[in-house]
């Protein structure tokens, strides 16, 4: 089956690994993601319902856009693509705007364009909220016409929420299946992969994040988590039913002359009646 791409580019998107997490993700009758970013795995699965959150306000406003005006959207941000504008004074003066508009279309149009536009697609705000990332310099960064379509027809069986995984996780309805791809635990006790908008996830909510897969599998919603695989993830995720090692690679450092690469780990948490089931099943086969 064909796979279809996000519109945005994304770090640490899940595109290359969505073979694997479909193999592992449950049945339901609705998806819930916590962490939605580019959203490839909600582009590339086929639930009634989604969820899909995240705490990036910018993000939830455009998908909502996408979703409600998709071809106003398109036309606007097809303007935004031209040879004029890639130039660093044309990325910079629009990285402005956008830092200072408050206009709802305006700022999702830029937000396209700065992704797209920006240095290795990065999502990145100071500590006052202001998006700075630098220019890309891309001989002709690609528009995703045919990828925002896509998502807008996708995106009819979603509502789109900016909140916490706290509380996307919490109000988590049965019948229900959540994945969850938090922002990556380090690699190391040196190494920084966890600031994400201008909160950082820390490695207490790293923790969190896999006491609260614990609970909802106990309510009977399976859990499914994607991060590094490390001491550290294999050890928050040990209650997990299933690890599995994921054999693609991922680069992890934006110098692609010095580019680590490193391991994947899903751990899925299985609802308890469903491994009660499975016991029972199986006792009867060997009785």
């Amino acid at each position: 089956m064909k796979k279809n791409r996000a519109f945005l580019k994304w770090a640490g998107g899940k595109y290359p690994l969505l073979e694997e997490i479909k193999r592992h993700l449950p049945k339901g009758d609705c998806l819930i993601e916590p962490f939605v970013g580019a959203g490839s795995v909600f582009l590339n699965t086929d639930y009634q319902r989604y969820v899909l959150a995240d705490i990036n306000s910018d993000l939830i406003q455009l998908y909502n856009i996408v979703k409600e005006r998709p071809e106003e959207y398109v036309r606007e941000a097809r303007a935004l693509f031209c040879v004029a504008n890639n130039t660093s004074d044309a990325y910079y003066a629009l990285r402005d705007e956008f830092n200072q508009s408050r206009d709802a279309l305006r700022r999702s149009v830029l937000f396209l364009y700065l992704n797209r536009h920006g240095y290795n697609g990065l999502c990145r705000y100071n500590l006052s909220g202001e998006f700075n990332v630098p220019f890309g310099r891309y001989s002709r960064p690609y528009f995703p016409e045919v990828e925002l379509y896509h998502f807008a027809a996708q995106a009819q069986k979603a509502t789109f929420h900016c909140q916490s995984y706290i509380d996307s996780m919490g109000d988590a309805p049965p019948g229900s299946v959540v994945y969850c791809d938090p922002p990556y635990a380090p690699l190391s006790a040196t190494a920084n992969f966890t600031a994400y908008h201008t909160n950082s996830f820390s490695l207490a909510h790293q923790q969190q994040l896999a006491r609260l897969a614990e609970e909802l599998s106990g309510r009977g919603i399976p859990v499914l988590i994607s991060n590094h695989d490390t001491v550290l993830t294999q050890d928050w995720y040990q209650q997990a039913t299933d690890l599995y090692k994921v054999s693609v690679r991922r680069s992890i450092s934006s110098n692609g002359g010095t580019r680590k690469k490193v391991d994947e780990l899903l751990a899925l948490y299985k609802p308890l009646q469903a491994l009660a089931a499975a016991d029972e099943a199986l006792n009867r086969r060997s009785g």
